[in-house]
């Protein structure tokens, strides 16, 4: 567990206060709505490891760093390492996502967009990164290569049925609501 962090959000991190008068408004809060805190548990897994972070108070997703240096050639892909693991809280997913700015500058992206890790994962999380570019594209040890979000997941029963309820869209899909 020495290698073990906590990784809260920022949002709850700037809640703790040591004044009462600040704290009752975030405490009503959480009782009025429900909130629990969330926790999820990073473990570093070798010393070019960085916590995922928020890079601004309120960011849906978490930034994830590069722990390995390659190049990614016109039109290949790579499985880019983090070297963290992670604990999810119960009834959540991490969606791996990419970063916008990758996207619009060097035409690298994250193939299986969004990437699910499950629950149950303690493995290393990994990003496959692609580049859909014209030039090579290098990964540098400790560049943002994806984000992280974290989603509540609704399991639900599988049933065989012999019918489905009928809707107004029916079965149209593929561009059948037209053009514009």
């Amino acid at each position: 567990m020495k290698n073990e962090k906590v990784l809260q959000s920022p949002f709850v991190e700037s809640c703790v206060d040591t004044s009462q008068q600040q704290q009752e408004p975030i405490n009503r809060l959480k009782k009025e709505e429900n909130i629990e805190t969330q926790i999820l548990k990073i473990k570093l897994l070798n010393e070019k490891a960085k916590l995922p972070q928020y890079a601004h108070q309120g960011d849906a997703g978490l930034d994830l760093f590069s722990t390995s240096e390659v190049v990614i050639q016109p039109g290949e892909s790579n499985l880019i390492s983090t070297g963290i693991s992670i604990e999810l809280p119960p009834e959540t997913e991490a969606q791996i996502r990419p970063r916008s700015g990758l996207a619009l500058k060097h035409q690298v992206t994250v193939l299986n967009t969004p990437g699910t890790i499950d629950q149950g994962y303690r493995g290393e999380i990994g990003v496959i990164l692609i580049n859909h570019g014209k030039s090579p594209f290098k990964v540098e040890i400790g560049m943002k290569i994806a984000q992280m979000v974290i989603k509540p997941v609704l399991s639900v029963q599988v049933q065989t049925v012999e019918e489905l309820g009928e809707t107004d869209r029916g079965v149209g899909g593929f561009g059948s609501t037209g053009r514009y």
